[in-house]
């Protein structure tokens, strides 16, 4: 069984270049990614993915819901909703924030098939009897940082790598805060 695991967080369309919510240079991560994901898979762990998979009418969306802040993104069936083309795709894909009424930035919250009852991240994870994880994707102040929280608070040591990751930055200096809740939390930042 694989002892380590990476976390692949978001890579999708309508997060980098000229997509509906994209991370500055989000596409500028896909070398350092693709390495990881290479290495990983030539040591004999493990890939994971995490794809936001929205309803048209999802909760985080502004035009939908008063409490929603992004624009419509990721949405179920849209070529936004897909994997940037270039990443290498090796591994399964665990869907989050596929439920109207839910959110999720966490991978955590993601099942390996769009309904509720499919195998979630942690326990796909404790199956492969998974020791630490690595998290890379978009982006780091939200969904990078929401999934690496989660991986440490349930018991993976955890390392982010910052050149596989970018921040949106709604407001200036969220990627430093979010660096420093990663490491305050114990997460190894490198």
């Amino acid at each position: 069984m694989a002892n380590k695991a990476l976390i692949v967080v978001d890579f999708q369309n309508d997060f980098c270049p000229n997509g509906a919510l994209a991370v500055p240079e989000g596409d500028q991560i896909l070398d350092t990614v693709n390495d990881l994901v290479e290495e990983f898979i030539e040591r004999g762990d493990i890939v994971v993915y995490t794809k936001d998979y929205h309803p048209e009418n999802h909760v985080s969306f502004a035009e939908n819901h008063p409490e929603g802040i992004w624009p419509p993104h990721c949405v179920q069936g849209t070529t936004g909703a897909e994997f940037f083309p270039e990443l290498i795709v090796n591994g399964p894909t665990f869907h989050k924030a596929f439920v109207t009424e839910q959110d999720s930035y966490s991978g955590f919250g993601g099942h390996l098939d769009p309904i509720e009852d499919s195998p979630s991240l942690e326990a796909y994870l404790r199956e492969q009897e998974v020791e630490a994880v690595t998290v890379v994707g978009l982006a780091l102040d939200y969904c990078v940082k929401s999934t690496a929280l989660d991986a440490q608070k349930l018991g993976f040591p955890t390392t982010v790598v910052l050149s596989g990751t970018r921040a949106v930055n709604v407001e200036p200096d969220d990627d430093e805060r979010a660096i420093e809740a990663l490491r305050e939390a114990g997460v190894t930042v490198k």
